[in-house]
């Protein structure tokens, strides 16, 4: 199966919560990866996410570790609208 790797960056305004992690993330710029699968059929390929990951801490952000986490694609579009309110 062919898969590929689509690497993007996404900027929060404001401090930040996501579900499944206790501490509030910095406001500031995120790696963030989506692996993806491709679902072949007869004339084009599709592409299906299959996952997704945000490297903390973010860009230009000083922290004890840099790791990639796997998050929930919802739960960060969620995450960047409450930014994008402002609330």
């Amino acid at each position: 199966m062919t898969s590929r790797t689509i690497e993007t960056t996404v900027r929060f305004a404001q401090p930040f919560r996501l579900p499944g992690f206790d501490m509030l993330q910095p406001a500031g710029d995120y790696r963030v990866n989506h692996d993806e699968e491709a679902l072949e059929g007869l004339s084009q390929i599709a592409w299906h996410r299959v996952g997704s990951f945000i490297h903390l801490p973010g860009i230009g952000l000083s922290g004890p570790t840099r790791q990639m986490v796997p998050i929930k694609t919802a739960d960060l579009e969620a995450a960047l609208e409450k930014d994008n309110r402002g609330s």
